[in-house]
């Protein structure tokens, strides 16, 4: 292990998801390092490899019988290099420091790639709001925006949603800061369209992650159409990756939750996807519904152990992962090469493991990492705060314009990055590397702060 990684390590033990991202950065950026010796000198990567601020509280709240109720709570403010600190909040009994700090560093190097002015942060709490009546979640929100609302504003820091956190979640903070703070501002993004929300932005995590997908494809002299693609997760990502590919012509067979996941033989259509997006959205059910309702669905359970893995063992041409982080690791990732999947492009941060990253690498086939192919969500919450900047709003036609356009634009620069250092086609290089560099640019010209 290097220095550097040795500072990282000594410096954050037992914080297993933030040093396997920081190990999988630093593999590609120690070329960078060594070709601009004056970021190695300014300690460019021990500096990026700290977070500017970490914030943690406590969320009391009461649950609908009257118990008291107390979470943790998270705001970890990574870097506000390039703009003001930009990044989700999830709400999910996974989460701790490290899967915060480890989405924060993630999250500020996916910024850094959208071509926008926008910083790096991620919070969350460790609160399940699966199962919790509206008026729980409402309490919860509440009681979290109490606090979170002394270290957020519309040019500080910015939160979206993540997993757990979606449109009712947003409106609920948005209400108790908005009351708190007594002003109307674009301090949250992934709002609804009657308060300053963004036409596209459910779609867009989803959306983006297939026009890179699909513009990986051409530069391989291939097609998304007629692909056969296995899709992990029924969430909002999930949703929308299908619908896209399903609008490009491609034939996505899979789609999961934590107890189990659906196959398609024939492929998802869309009655199915939109089965998908109610049953999730507003009935708030389990997937294994969706082969009660259509007779050429089957489902295949996880079991308490949580095999998650079944779903890589059919055969596909592409798979988009889309569920949540390691979802893919190193035998599953060998399993998906040996059934001839020739690409592999991340839906949810972090999808696949060191181990499973590497196997994909050495096959050679097509593979975006996260940071790249799923920066399409936060570039449509960078579009949201500049309507909200201009008390504005564009149509669902031009944002998917802007969007689809981000997204080329990254594709692009991920390839000419690696094309300069030697790297030719190595997506997971040229996101890196690129993301790191302006970064640290900016940090150069900022000098020691």
């Amino acid at each position: 292990m290097s220095d550097d990684l040795q500072f990282a390590a000594r410096r954050n033990p037992n914080e297993p998801e933030f040093l396997q991202t920081v190990t999988e950065v630093y593999d590609s950026i120690k070329v960078v390092l060594e070709a601009e010796p004056a970021y190695r000198k300014a300690k460019i990567f021990e500096r990026l490899a700290e977070p500017e601020r970490v914030v943690m509280f406590r969320v009391p709240w009461q649950d609908d019988s009257g118990e008291y109720q107390v979470n943790r709570g998270f705001r970890v403010q990574w870097s506000s290099a390039i703009g003001p600190y930009k990044g989700g909040c999830r709400f999910h009994p996974s989460v701790n420091m490290s899967i915060m700090k480890f989405l924060a560093f993630e999250q500020t190097l996916k910024n850094s790639l959208t071509t926008l002015p926008m910083g790096g942060g991620k919070g969350g709490a460790d609160f399940d709001p699966k199962g919790k009546s509206d008026d729980e979640v409402m309490r919860f929100c509440q009681s979290f925006m109490g606090e979170m609302f002394r270290h957020i504003g519309p040019d500080t820091d910015i939160p979206a949603g993540d997993i757990g956190v979606g449109g009712r979640e947003i409106g609920f903070m948005f209400g108790a800061y908005k009351k708190i703070k007594n002003e109307f501002s674009g301090v949250l993004t992934g709002k609804g369209l009657s308060y300053g929300g963004s036409r596209i932005r459910p779609e867009a995590t989803g959306y983006g992650n297939v026009y890179f997908a699909d513009e990986m494809a051409k530069t391989a002299g291939r097609s998304l159409a007629g692909a056969a693609c296995l899709v992990s997760g029924s969430g909002n990502v999930a949703q929308f990756t299908l619908e896209k590919l399903l609008h490009l012509g491609a034939k996505p067979i899979t789609a999961s939750d934590s107890d189990g996941y659906a196959h398609a033989p024939e492929g998802l259509t869309s009655d199915m996807v939109e089965f998908i997006k109610d049953l999730k959205n507003n009935r708030r059910g389990r997937i294994k519904e969706l082969a009660e309702a259509f007779r050429n669905v089957e489902y295949v359970a996880f079991g308490r152990n949580g095999s998650s893995g079944l779903q890589w063992n059919h055969r596909a041409d592409c798979v988009f992962p889309s569920a949540t982080q390691n979802e893919i690791n190193e035998g599953d990732a060998e399993t998906l090469v040996r059934r001839g999947v020739w690409l592999v492009s991340e839906g949810s941060n972090m999808s696949a493991t060191l181990g499973g990253a590497a196997v994909f690498q050495k096959a050679k086939i097509l593979y975006a990492p996260a940071k790249a192919s799923n920066a399409g969500g936060v570039a449509v919450s960078g579009l949201e705060m500049c309507q909200n900047s201009m008390r504005h709003q564009w149509s669902a036609e031009e944002v998917d314009r802007r969007l689809k356009n981000i997204m080329v634009t990254i594709h692009k620069t991920c390839l000419e990055t690696a094309a300069r250092y030697n790297r030719p086609g190595d997506y997971v290089f040229g996101a890196n590397a690129a993301g790191f560099v302006k970064v640290a640019q900016a940090m150069t010209a900022q000098g020691l702060v």
